[in-house]
């Protein structure tokens, strides 16, 4: 286990005893510490950036605190993000800087109301789900593909479902970078409005070769959300509450590719394969209709540009300064100069910060896992146990299964166990807090696989390897969300730069990886393929250990900077 000590601060025995009880956590932003002497605590720009959050006491007397700890701690009610509540830049016009006018300045994404964020979280969800479902919808489709276009390689077969994610893999690395310069609502929106047009294009795809094309650049647009997803978590849920934000928009990226064979393989069959297509255009028509009605900008650098322009005007003051991007001694940058630095951080932070990288390495060859899964369970189910393209899709519920079970443990638990690891050190978080269940949830994977490939291998009852890949489902989801929210954790302010260049990488995986497959298949067979790759499983297992253990040191020794 890490150790996550730091220098003790002072606290009060009421305050420890009182927070001590672990029952009466809640996500509520409406809930309130009563009867408790509570505490305040806020985040410096400096220390978030850096991943360090320091936790800082303010004592509150209370007269009607009772000496019984036990008697204090059941009637107690504490808000899981009053443990890590930040304090904002404010505006400072004597000294030519703009910020927010208050702590609880309503215009910052991070006071909205609950309703709101939740709001928010649910429209870019509902968007990163129909996306994933867009890339794997294809699928059971690729026999009726290939009969309408006289196409018999197996490889054409499988780019027709890897390209949409190599188009992801390329789209995001300009369009998250994009959200950090001119905002969240337009990059989203815009993306979302060209992946409906390139989605309708594929409907009416006259040729195999076009409609390899237009699911490329589908897949371009449709990596909008994706990246700008984790971008507003990061600008509008506080730390303790990342967790069970991050589960919920993992259920769109993970469910999408289960939910897109399953509906994909009955509409295939019944009324053609391209209402496949039909069907994601008219879903994805109303969820950009939804964005562009309820949506708005949660960036809040960009919030403060606007801010600091229209003050400029109002007050004929040209000389004011965003306080979040203004450097001292540094001239403002140029329009171009913004966007090749915004273009090129995704890649800088692959390259420069060990933390991207190794998490975007273990992520990237398990979502390669998951798309050579979407690749090879169509024909293993028609050529192994005889069932039709139809059918086929259900082949994908035991990963759905496990990915439920995931997203419920990451939702109970992530947050949960950052209270009480920070109170346990002190009050001091640690982003590595995030990490402890890894280990547990990385065995699973390579379990998945040993029993999957060799019950298909020997024709073993068909419930038997559909079972077999609910431990890949559950692990998948367990690394997933923890990962992706340490990353968060680590780099709040370009939060959409650093998992846009994991969600790059792992994209790349999951566009070759499935290529591979078939020849894998036929060299090794199923059950020595799974073999193989699970224990290239094994052999990422130590990556989130050893950050839980070193990633303190790396993040100090490897800042990011821009």
């Amino acid at each position: 286990m890490a150790s996550y000590a730091e220098e003790p601060r002072p606290h009060s025995q009421s305050s420890s005893d009182a927070h001590s009880h672990s029952g009466s956590i809640t996500a509520s932003e409406d809930a309130y510490v009563s009867d408790v002497n509570s505490s305040d605590t806020y985040v410096s720009d400096s220390e978030q950036e850096e991943g360090v959050v320091k936790v800082k006491e303010y004592q509150q007397s209370n007269s009607t605190l009772s000496e019984d700890p036990e008697k204090n701690a059941s009637k107690e009610t504490i808000r899981i993000d009053q443990l890590t509540s930040e304090e904002y830049p404010l505006s400072d016009l004597d000294n030519n800087l703009v910020g927010w006018d208050s702590q609880d300045d309503p215009a910052n994404p991070r006071n909205f109301s609950t309703a709101r964020k939740w709001v928010l979280l649910g429209l870019v969800s509902a968007m990163t789900f129909l996306s994933p479902v867009c890339s794997s919808i294809f699928s059971p489709a690729t026999p009726f593909i290939n009969a309408e276009f006289g196409n018999t390689s197996q490889l054409l077969a499988s780019l027709t479902i890897s390209v949409y994610v190599l188009g992801f893999s390329v789209g995001i690395l300009f369009l998250s970078p994009l959200s950090e310069i001119y905002g969240r609502y337009w990059v989203l929106n815009t993306g979302s409005v060209f992946f409906c047009g390139f989605t309708l294009a594929c409907a009416l795809a006259p040729s195999l070769g076009s409609l390899i094309g237009l699911r490329f650049l589908a897949g371009v647009a449709g990596s909008s959300c994706l990246t700008i997803g984790t971008g507003v978590i990061a600008d509008v849920f506080v730390t303790a509450q990342r967790g069970l934000a991050v589960s919920i928009l993992s259920l769109g990226i993970l469910f999408g590719p289960i939910c897109g064979p399953i509906f994909g393989g009955f509409i295939a069959q019944r009324i053609g394969w391209r209402w496949n297509m039909w069907v994601v255009f008219i879903g994805g028509c109303i969820l950009t209709a939804s964005l562009f009605a309820f949506s708005q900008e949660t960036y809040h650098p960009v919030l403060l540009d606007r801010k600091t322009r229209r003050l400029r005007s109002e007050l004929n003051r040209p000389e004011l300064q965003n306080i979040m991007t203004y450097k001292k001694d540094t001239a403002e940058l140029t329009v171009s100069q913004n966007l090749r630095t915004g273009i090129t951080r995704p890649l800088m932070m692959l390259a420069t910060s060990p933390i991207v990288f190794f998490c975007s390495l273990y992520l990237s060859f398990l979502f390669g896992l998951l798309f050579l899964l979407f690749t090879s369970l169509t024909p293993v189910f028609i050529k192994t146990y005889g069932w039709t393209p139809e059918l086929t899709g259900l082949a994908y519920l035991g990963i759905g299964a496990g990915n439920a079970i995931g997203v419920t443990i990451v939702a109970r638990t992530s947050d949960a166990t950052v209270v009480r690891l920070t109170k346990k050190n002190n009050g001091v978080y640690q982003p590595e807090m995030r990490l402890p269940l890894c280990l547990y949830f990385g065995l699973l994977i390579p379990l998945a696989f040993f029993l999957h490939g060799w019950s298909a291998q020997y024709h073993v009852h068909w419930i038997v390897p559909i079972i077999a890949l609910t431990p890949f489902g559950l692990g998948f989801m367990g690394i997933f969300g923890a990962l992706q929210t340490y990353i968060i954790d680590c780099f709040p302010q370009y939060a959409a730069s650093a998992i846009g260049g994991v969600t790059a990488l792992r994209c790349l995986f999951g566009a070759v990886l499935p290529l591979a497959g078939p020849r894998m298949t036929e060299a090794l067979g199923l059950g020595w393929r799974n073999t193989v790759l699970g224990f290239l499983a094994v052999a990422f297992i130590p990556i989130p250990v050893l950050l839980s253990r070193y990633g303190k040191t790396i993040r100090h020794k490897y800042p990011v900077k821009f």
